[in-house]
């Protein structure tokens, strides 16, 4: 029976093919090889090109050995023994983090798969297959042992290309790997075959009918990112490839960047003045955020007004004197000229602060255009390369589309944000829809109501900020104190000492002895 071929070009048509449940990997054509572990066998064994419950068995096993390993790690890890080649590094930082014996072998035999996994035949391969089920599963192993190794293959396997094939087109340069995935994507296009009959994109598909995806096509009318796929199969190593290409060009983050790269998310709470940051980092918070409106209010100042830029700036060299790592809320720089938000950014960076916090808000309520704010990530960037921008766009909070939401996003990762941040957003899905087009961290606002710490980490996100939740809870606190005293009502005052006060708030003074 002959099956129709479909070609999909148009950015929209390909995320919808991607989302359609009905269609699924197409198995490249069954080669010749020998009975037992080759190459055809472990194609036909992994998550990569199954599909239903195989499929969902296979991926959960995939991410728990992800889960494993932090990227942050990775990163480190693939530095070592710099030399080699792109793809052998990659396997063996990975075959090392996952406890397999023989890691230079492991990678050895992973290059030789690689060049036929998505298709074609070769001996070669085949034996390498069962060179590495023969490392990776005991003696006499059943099938579910030996599903697992063929997925822990799998998983090396894909590592293998993907990764090398994004350093060799970001080698050479400084452009944030979000910028290389959009204009030169690694993975050029995917295939897709109709379990059953569907509708995709305007399009009637029959069952057996074959989808082709040009995502280098698609990406040159989008600024999203389609290299890590879309749900419901959204690659779950994504997080590992990007720390481990970073780690192969040698991009070393700082410290407060790494933060955002760790096996569990950076709960950041937020300071408004010296005392809370201080007392907030006594009790072993990893870094510290400012609230622009704590620090506006405080002073009888409208937040989101550029009303409190030498404020700002004043708070920053009082927290630069800390011992902690901090960042700092700048409204929207406090300027719509990019290069004064810049030197803003430069006295920030000089004062001690790790990152700055900048919104595409507008005080009368509406956005300013993502080409505005992109100049200004960019300008903060080529001047103080080392400060980590958090970008963040309040399209949620005006109840903007979804879309719209990605599209900005995806446009301030290719300008060089560090990280994202989406300030009312807490649907689940709206989330998990998010993060699969990401490439960057994102950051989302803490809502008691909203998804807890635990979900919002598997979800994808990178970053929990409390925004002004301290300082508001603080100004209740006072008040219902107060008003508890004053009209006769028993109230709980316990609160830390004068003495303790002091002690944490007052910055220690080093003598230098001149």
């Amino acid at each position: 029976m002959t099956h129709t071929v479909h070609e999909f070009e148009r950015y929209a048509d390909v995320r919808a093919a991607l989302a359609d449940p009905a269609l699924v990997p197409e198995l490249p054509a069954a080669d010749e090889g020998p009975s037992g572990a080759s190459v055809a066998w472990l194609r036909d064994t992994v998550a990569r090109f199954s599909s239903g419950e195989a499929h969902r068995r296979r991926r959960a096993f995939v991410e728990a050995e992800l889960t494993r390993l932090e990227p942050s790690a990775l990163r480190r890890a693939v530095t070592v023994g710099a030399e080699g080649e792109a793809r052998v590094r990659v396997v063996r930082a990975l075959a090392e983090a996952l406890g397999m014996p023989e890691p230079e072998a492991v990678a050895e035999a992973v290059t030789l798969v690689a060049g036929v996994y998505f298709g074609g035949a070769d001996p070669a391969a085949d034996e390498a297959v069962a060179q590495l089920v023969a490392l990776l599963a005991p003696e006499n192993a059943d099938q579910a042992a030996l599903e697992d190794a063929a997925n822990r293959i799998g998983l090396l396997v894909q590592a293998c290309e993907a990764t090398a094939a994004l350093v060799e087109a970001a080698a050479g340069g400084d452009a944030p790997l979000a910028r290389v995935l959009a204009e030169t994507s690694p993975v050029r296009s995917m295939r897709r075959v109709a379990a059953r009959a569907t509708r995709v994109a305007g399009r009637d598909v029959a069952e057996g009918d074959v989808v082709v995806m040009d995502l280098a096509a698609a990406q040159s009318t989008s600024p999203v990112p389609l290299t890590f796929g879309a749900p419901p199969r959204v690659c779950p190593g994504k997080a590992h490839a990007l720390a481990l290409a970073e780690g192969l060009l040698q991009r070393t983050p700082t410290a407060f960047a790494d933060l955002h790269h760790q096996a569990v998310p950076l709960l950041l709470p937020n300071a408004w003045d010296h005392a809370s940051a201080a007392a907030l980092a006594a009790e072993g918070f990893s870094a510290i955020g400012t609230t622009s409106l704590g620090v506006a209010a405080a002073l009888g100042l409208p937040d989101g007004a550029a009303a409190t830029a030498e404020a700002t700036v004043a708070l920053a060299r009082r927290l630069g004197q800390g011992a902690f790592l901090f960042t700092v809320d700048a409204e929207g720089g406090f300027s719509d000229d990019p290069e004064e938000v810049a030197e803003l950014a430069r006295r920030l960076h000089d004062a001690g602060a790790a990152g700055i916090n900048l919104e595409d808000g507008r005080p009368d309520g509406a956005l300013h255009s993502a080409e505005l704010h992109a100049a200004k990530i960019a300008a903060i960037k080529a001047a103080v390369p080392s400060l980590f921008v958090n970008a963040r766009t309040d399209t949620h909070w005006l109840a903007r589309q979804q879309d719209e939401t990605a599209a900005r996003l995806a446009v301030y990762e290719q300008a060089g944000a560090d990280g994202v941040f989406v300030p009312g957003l807490s649907d689940p899905d709206a989330i998990a829809a998010l993060t699969a087009t990401l490439v960057v961290p994102l950051n989302i606002l803490f809502k008691q109501e909203g998804p807890s710490l635990t979900e919002l980490a598997a979800l994808g996100v990178r970053r929990i900020s409390l925004g002004s939740l301290l300082y508001r809870r603080a100004l209740a606190a006072a008040v219902t104190a107060a008003t508890d005293i004053r009209d006769g009502r028993r109230t709980d005052l316990s609160a830390p000492s004068y003495a303790e006060v002091q002690a944490t708030s007052v910055p220690r003074v080093v003598d230098s002895g001149t």
